[in-house]
């Protein structure tokens, strides 16, 4: 964009224009003395602003996350030369900047604009886009450089503490979790580098101790090492996406669901997710965890295929008043299947997949204790 005076430029025109008017009446030298010097000043600024080059921004990426964290914000800019400016940021809905996105600075060469940002609402959230301007050193001349690029920060939804939920509304979870010591035995055969240690014959290590250990395999093992979880919100009474009564439903569902996977992923079990718009096949660990986080980040309002819901060992329904989890036939309100303390979240989730606990809590919920 073209260069522009600030109101400091253009008190500086407003001063020379005065300056010219008293000189007819106290004569020429009044206006040597005025008008020349800062005649020089706004022209030398004027060409310093209309030489600067457009500065190159490389906008770092910002980690995943979960509501409540913070999370720090970088852009590179890289300048021709030395130049006063002014870098703006913007902050999308979602999000809100811990303190102000605006850097006062002088671009020389690598420049680095850092600022924290907090996770606020779960969801595909967006920093930037980002507008630079330069100004010449005394502030008289400016020329703004608008970059339209954003950086994504994807937000989890709360993963809740099913711990603090009834007893007997869990023991229908953790029989999927346990249901594999009920399967039907097939054979013996040693153990392989990576076998679940859940899966050890430990009655024939304790008869042979001297002898490598055995995995007992089941006639049904895929089967039944697998839960699959499938998750609703009905949109039934919602006014599309605009409705924040639609948002916050399908903000439970992913809740609800995220809660239900990290719980059974906790116990070992292999967990896979369906959802109306997409899918993950079963499986284990910290990184499929994350996927599985992800994927809920990002969940709308729909309806699973009925084939779908049948199929599922969970099913997730969001309806209009409540949140239900099915479990072999069996409802269970989500609020009573974790509690009624809603104010305090694990921190365990947020320990675990950043490997540090800040003391805080700040809705992370709990953590996988699976491993890959």
């Amino acid at each position: 964009m073209r260069p522009s005076l600030t109101i400091r430029g253009w008190t500086v025109v407003a001063v020379v224009l005065v300056a010219v008017a008293m000189s007819q009446w106290f004569g020429p030298r009044a206006l040597n003395a005025v008008v020349v010097p800062l005649g020089v000043v706004l022209l030398a600024g004027l060409a310093a602003v209309v030489r600067a080059d457009r500065p190159y921004v490389d906008r770092h990426p910002v980690p995943d996350g979960f509501i409540g964290e913070h999370r720090r914000v970088e852009v590179a800019i890289e300048s021709g030369g030395p130049i006063a400016a002014t870098v703006r940021d913007t902050v999308g809905e979602g999000l809100s900047a811990t303190e102000g996105p605006i850097a006062e600075t002088t671009l020389e060469g690598d420049e680095t604009v850092a600022y924290d940002v907090q996770l606020e609402r779960r969801g595909d959230k967006r920093v930037g886009p980002l507008s630079i301007v330069v100004r010449d050193i005394l502030g008289l001349v400016e020329r703004p450089f608008e970059y339209e690029e954003t950086t994504p920060a994807l937000v989890y939804p709360y993963v809740r503490d099913l711990g603090r939920g009834s007893a007997t509304d869990l023991q229908a979870l953790t029989g999927l979790a346990d249901r594999h010591d009920q399967r039907e035995f097939d054979y013996l055969r040693e153990y392989r580098h990576g076998d679940s240690l859940r899966d050890v014959h430990w009655k024939s290590a304790a008869k042979r101790p001297g002898d490598e250990l055995t995995i007992v395999e089941y006639a049904d093992d895929e089967k039944g090492s697998t839960v699959t979880i499938a998750a609703e919100c009905l949109p039934h009474g919602f006014d599309g996406a605009t409705d924040r009564g639609s948002t916050d439903r399908v903000d439970e569902m992913a809740a609800a669901a995220a809660s239900v996977v990290t719980y059974l992923l906790e116990r070992g079990t292999t967990v896979g997710i369906a959802l109306p718009n997409e899918s993950r096949p079963p499986g284990a660990g910290r990184t499929h965890h994350r996927e599985l986080l992800r994927l809920l980040a990002l969940a709308k309002p729909g309806e699973l295929p009925e084939r779908t819901r049948r199929d599922a060992d969970v099913l997730v329904r969001t309806e209009a008043d409540e949140t239900t989890i099915v479990v072999e036939g069996r409802e269970i309100p989500f609020d009573r299947l974790r509690g009624s303390d809603r104010s305090e979240e694990a921190r365990r989730a947020h320990r675990e997949l950043t490997g540090r606990d800040d003391g805080n809590d700040r809705g992370t919920g709990s953590s996988p204790r699976t491993t890959t």
